[in-house]
């Protein structure tokens, strides 16, 4: 599920009950409590650059979570320099936080590769571009055609699932294929933040599913 506002997004993992966030405009928070997300299930927070839009609730937010007891670490992925600037504003509010918070420097290229999920950072000038590769997943196995050939329990499912092929002692050809139902091939994602874009990544948007942008 993705939830756009602002200059921010959020994408929700909902068999995973995660909940990634995009930049962090301000009054984040209440956005996010209106649309009924629970803000605790705040996993990752990625920042596409340093302006005042795109991180001015970042603080705001951070202190929330800290006030609602959370002990599970948070990832926070940005530009040069975002360490110094909540750093800095943790000094100029006295504030500490109870969590452990990890921040990440983006480079170009492949910054986060999840189980379900690829995160690639594209440099455009001063800021990031993003774009989410969800994998391709197998299909689900037909438990009826395997008990058909007498294909005995095991090991064996999760191969023909992974449509290996098999040669039996009589010569038959158990084809992987053909005991899975059609494969989820994944999606493209793009996460435009500005309006224009160069000629490359244009093209790395080719093929994209959603393409959301700030107006």
């Amino acid at each position: 599920m993705i939830t756009h506002f602002e200059a921010s997004f959020i994408i929700k993992l909902i068999h995973l009950k995660d909940i990634w966030l995009f930049n962090c405009c301000d009054g984040c928070q209440h956005i996010i409590i209106q649309e009924k997300i629970k803000v605790n299930q705040i996993s990752k927070i990625i920042i596409a650059d340093l302006h005042i839009d795109n991180l001015s609730g970042l603080l705001g937010l951070l202190s929330s979570l800290n006030l609602s007891g959370r002990n599970k670490p948070l990832h926070i992925y940005g530009p040069l320099g975002l360490e110094e600037y909540l750093d800095l504003g943790k000094k100029y509010s006295h504030t500490n936080f109870c969590y452990n918070i990890y921040i990440h420097t983006i480079q170009k290229g492949l910054f986060i590769d999840h189980i379900d999920y690829r995160i690639y950072a594209l440099l455009q000038d001063d800021y990031f571009e993003f774009i989410i590769i969800s994998h391709e997943k197998y299909g689900k196995f037909s438990l009826g055609k395997a008990k058909k050939f007498r294909v005995i329990s095991g090991p064996l499912y999760g191969q023909l699932k992974k449509s290996v092929n098999f040669i039996l002692p009589d010569g038959f050809i158990l084809n992987g294929v053909n005991f899975t139902n059609c494969k989820y091939l994944g999606t493209k994602l793009v996460l435009c933040i500005y309006r224009y874009h160069n000629r490359q990544f244009i093209q790395n948007s080719v093929n994209s599913q959603i393409l959301l942008y700030k107006i």
